[in-house]
């Protein structure tokens, strides 16, 4: 799984060949496709493991913005294992790779963590945390965009913990701004 994490990453789907994916982790082609069907079926098992956001399910509610900050500031280096995204990003002509990895999403976030969130718009706040921690995730660790890559994890830490406790633990709290809005700061 790893070698084609690696390949289907750096090359897509297109770009990636079972041949290669085998040869990468030095097993016969054959054996991939014994294992997995086809192309389509190891990239589907690639692109929705939910390995990666597995701990996010099992960490205490309290504890989210620190674990968000840690996979944003720790994540495996593009090298070892590309950045989940990247893998349907770089393979966005095929519909599926889209649909398997937005259903993964939906898992995960809108239906399993969701699940966890008390108050309302639950499964909404979920996906803006998803929308956080894999954009944020991507631009600084895969585009290395520059104020990202440049700063530090404890800027990343200051400036991302308020938004992500907000988003988890809502606290009920009139709106002082003065546009009447219904944004309850």
């Amino acid at each position: 799984m790893a070698a084609a994490a690696l390949r289907f990453g750096k090359y897509g789907y297109d770009g990636a060949s079972i041949r290669d994916i085998a040869g990468d982790a030095g097993v016969d082609a054959a054996l991939v496709y014994r294992y997995f069907g086809s192309k389509e079926a190891l990239f589907a098992s690639v692109a929705t493991d939910p390995a990666i956001f597995d701990p996010l399910l099992e960490v205490p509610l309290d504890e989210v913005a620190a674990w968000v900050c840690d996979f944003i500031t720790s994540g495996p280096p593009d090298e070892e294992i590309p950045h989940p995204v990247l893998s349907v990003l770089r393979s966005s002509s095929r519909e599926e790779a889209l649909r398997h990895f937005r259903d993964k999403v939906a898992e995960v976030f809108s239906r399993d963590f969701a699940e966890r969130l008390e108050g309302p718009d639950a499964a909404l706040r979920a996906e803006l945390l998803a929308a956080w921690l894999l954009g944020t995730s991507l631009m600084r660790n895969a585009f290395r965009t520059p104020a990202l890559d440049a700063a530090s994890d404890t800027a990343l830490y200051t400036h991302l913990r308020a938004g992500i406790a907000r988003l988890v633990q809502p606290e009920q709290r009139s709106c002082t701004c003065s546009c009447d809005c219904p944004c309850g700061l």
